[in-house]
């Protein structure tokens, strides 16, 4: 794309670099300070299009804004407020390594200058350069004090820089500013517990207690931070006091139920979490809360999916028409493996709630996953009528026609598929033409089938999937070999450790009449093989007899019957001990 090409895209510049309160973009602009020494003439120029620019950027004429500022670059490169301006069409072109360049240039022209500075800290941070980052915001706070803010910034770059001792220091001197608040003592908080040191975390939590005393949770983290330790009865105290202050609040009533597990007394913590449930005077929502984390609980102890299942159907009883519950028990039906029972949930779900597209995709993945290939097709079907314009359910009904080889519903489908991908969704436009060339090969269509490769290719020419099938098929048909390898080639590109594109590579070279390199390519891909394909042995076989190994070719061809290949043409390989090619090796 030519480069006046491209700004015509930008809506918008430089919009998510977070600048302290108080910044104002036009201080930046109000003047123009160059450190290079320019003629008369050279500095009109400069100004014209300095100036220029800035009210065609304003405008919205990125392209015409952008030539102004190089032609000012031309006339002055170390020209910092251009530098400046460059670097922000950059970061909208997704090259921020650019951007960063000139802002560093643009530091290096006028290093007093603020907003070039932290422009320069925050991109560096946000593209994983902690050191520097770290490094410029700590020379931000030196140099000016009056910014407290600068701290927080400061505190988070250390943090991700993994000097945590460090970032402490920084939010206590915040706090030593603008005094102490939740925010920054619930960071301290989490930095000591990263440094497990839970005397200092609790001491951060304790000094919030003392300084709202009528704030429930505080007292909660204090207990849950007893508990952790094994100190069952200060937990208690805490707890307690957390009673006195809010009796329903969910984080109590949770804590409660890892207390009385701690103690060994499960019926106890059930009865817990079963009265939330039950409690006509808290909603669902904080009911749901309450049981997702004593569900977290229950993941670590024995028979917890029993008791979790006990607990769901508890919640289920009292609210039956709150789809978001039963939506959440599939998901742990799911992990416990009960398939069926969670297709019955979100089954409701999609009965109650005909529009909710969520519920339909998993009701989808589901049938997936459990090979129920007529569920699959009425899903597809009814996802087609709701949702016209998601072309996933063409492609997964495709694939359930052409698994019941019913191939001109499958080409039908993907066909009709097609036509509502939009245009810029390219790779799956590539994937709905691959499928179809799959199609036309089952249906012995070879011309139709090679026009659907090649087209799937004009859309995505990194398609592994195409790439092999294609490679592999003109193999088999001894056609266009020297195409078939390059396809190949980018397969192993792409993919070094796949077997399957590693065997039809092998094969390819040993359709060539190359058995040395079929010979390498073929070792390889058994030895990444984790499927123990008794395709791939075979193929070994008859490239091993080809390479004069008649005795190990046999081995290899016994090998693959006993894999579970079953073939005539492998039959008769062992039992005349001589190669013989398959002529329709589908």
């Amino acid at each position: 794309m030519q480069r006046q090409q491209i700004y015509r895209f930008l809506l918008f510049l430089f919009t998510f670099v977070v600048f302290p309160v108080g910044f104002s973009y036009a201080d930046n602009i109000k003047s123009v300070s160059l450190k290079k020494e320019l003629s008369e003439a050279e500095k009109r120029k400069f100004d014209y299009f300095y100036y220029e620019g800035l009210n065609l950027k304003q405008a919205g004429k990125f392209d015409a804004s952008y030539e102004a500022f190089t032609h000012c670059l031309a006339i002055d490169s170390t020209a910092a407020p251009v530098l400046f301006e460059l670097s922000t069409f950059y970061l909208q072109l997704n090259r921020p390594e650019k951007a960063l360049d000139l802002l560093k240039r643009a530091v290096a022209n006028s290093d007093n200058n603020f907003t070039y500075r932290m422009t320069l800290a925050s991109l560096s941070r946000n593209l994983g350069l902690y050191g520097e980052a770290a490094e410029e915001f700590e020379e931000l706070v030196k140099d000016y004090p009056d910014k407290a803010d600068l701290n927080y910034y400061l505190a988070e770059a250390l943090t991700q820089k993994g000097e945590i001792g460090k970032a402490i220091e920084a939010f206590d001197a915040l706090e030593s500013v603008i005094g102490m608040n939740e925010a920054l003592s619930m960071q301290k908080y989490k930095l000591y517990n990263t440094l497990d040191q839970p005397v200092e975390a609790f001491n951060e939590i304790e000094k919030l207690s003392l300084k709202y005393p009528m704030e429930a949770r505080y007292q909660i983290i204090m207990g849950d931070l007893r508990l952790e330790k094994g100190e069952l009865e200060k937990a208690l105290e805490h707890y307690t006091k957390a009673k006195a202050i809010d009796p329903e609040n969910p984080y109590y009533i949770v804590s409660m139920a890892n207390y009385y597990e701690a103690k060994g007394d499960k019926e106890a913590a059930e009865t817990q979490i079963n009265n939330a449930l039950i409690n006509e005077k808290l909603d669902v929502d904080v009911k749901v809360s309450i049981l997702s984390r004593y569900i977290l609980k229950l993941s670590q102890v024995d028979k917890g999916s029993e008791r979790a299942n006990s607990l769901f159907q508890t919640l289920l009883e009292q609210h039956p028409e709150e789809t978001e519950i039963k939506i959440m028990y599939a998901g742990l039906l799911v992990a416990q493996n009960k398939l069926d029972e969670a297709k019955f949930q979100i089954q409701l779900v999609t009965e109650m709630e005909p529009d909710n597209a969520g519920a339909w995709q998993q009701l989808l993945n589901l049938s997936l996953r459990s090979e129920d290939i007529p569920e699959v097709i009425r899903i597809c079907n009814r996802g087609m009528e709701l949702f016209p314009e998601a072309p996933e359910y063409y492609f997964y009904l495709g694939i359930a026609h052409y698994q019941q080889k019913e191939y001109e519903k499958a080409l039908e489908t993907y066909k009709a598929g097609i036509d509502i991908i939009p245009a810029e969704n390219m790779p799956l436009k590539s994937d709905f033409y691959g499928q179809i060339g799959d199609i036309y090969y089952q249906m012995d269509q070879m011309d139709n089938a090679y026009a659907a490769y090649d087209e799937a290719l004009k859309y995505n020419d990194k398609n592994v999937m195409v790439l092999n099938n294609y490679s592999y098929f003109l193999s088999l048909a001894k056609k266009d070999l020297k195409k078939a390898e390059r396809m190949s080639a980018q397969c192993i590109k792409l993919e070094p450790d796949n077997a399957t594109y590693l065997d039809t590579y092998a094969w390819i070279f040993f359709m060539q009449g190359n058995y040395s390199l079929a010979k390498i390519y073929i070792e390889s891909a058994l030895g990444k093989d984790k499927t123990n394909s008794s395709e791939l042995v075979d193929h070994y076989g008859d490239i091993l007899y080809m390479s004069g190994e008649k005795e190990k070719a046999i081995e290899q061809w016994q090998k693959a019957k006993e894999l579970g290949k079953e073939s005539p043409v492998l039959e008769r390989k062992i039992s005349e001990g001589i190669y013989i090619e398959d002529e329709n090796p589908k």
